[in-house]
């Protein structure tokens, strides 16, 4: 696992052991960050559901101006923190150990990228969006990318699919907020 481009390009990241967690191949993050690539620079993110944090380490690489980061796990979050523990300093971004529902209650929202990578065995990423939804988490312009094993059937109400890729295995549904009905 490696950082496919900005100023940490080509830093080896550390990776789990086993196969009981599985990163985003380096395959789809390259296609990942080629759709998101002018949303990236200056942008506010968040790595819910991080594990190894390669997602929000990429942000970081190309110039994202904060990234949160957050994990249930113990284990991926002292894992996340020996990669952060690898650059070089001057990144703004915070760490946190939680259930994501504890994380998106309190957190200020206003995000421009938002990545949900949970264990694709349960939903809690459609519970992540719905709470992403009602608290307003995603900025105006914001973009949420949920990577899951299974194409997005169904509807998160304020939210809006603007982009679904299919790599192998592997879907990711882009969200949007949903634009205010207008008067008339």
């Amino acid at each position: 696992m490696r950082v496919i481009s900005g100023r940490y390009r080509g830093l080896k990241l550390n990776g789990f052991e086993g196969t009981a967690i599985r990163p985003t191949a380096d395959r789809v993050k390259e296609s990942l960050f080629n759709i998101l690539s002018a949303r990236v620079a200056g942008a506010k993110v968040l790595d819910l559901f991080c594990g190894s944090g390669a997602l929000g380490i990429e942000c970081l690489s190309r110039g994202a101006a904060h990234v949160d980061f957050n994990d249930v796990s113990p284990s991926s979050v002292k894992l996340l923190k020996s990669n952060l523990a690898k650059l070089r300093g001057g990144e703004s971004y915070s760490v946190s150990t939680g259930d994501f529902r504890n994380f998106l209650s309190r957190c200020r929202g206003g995000y421009d990228l938002v990545f949900i990578d949970p264990p694709y065995a349960d939903e809690s990423g459609l519970r992540a969006l719905e709470i992403i939804s009602g608290r307003g988490v995603l900025g105006a312009d914001g973009v949420a990318v949920y990577e899951r094993d299974r194409a997005f059937e169904g509807y998160i109400c304020g939210l809006e699919v603007v982009d679904e890729r299919k790599y192998g295995k592997t879907y990711l549904t882009f969200f949007g907020r949903t634009p205010p009905a207008e008067e008339g």
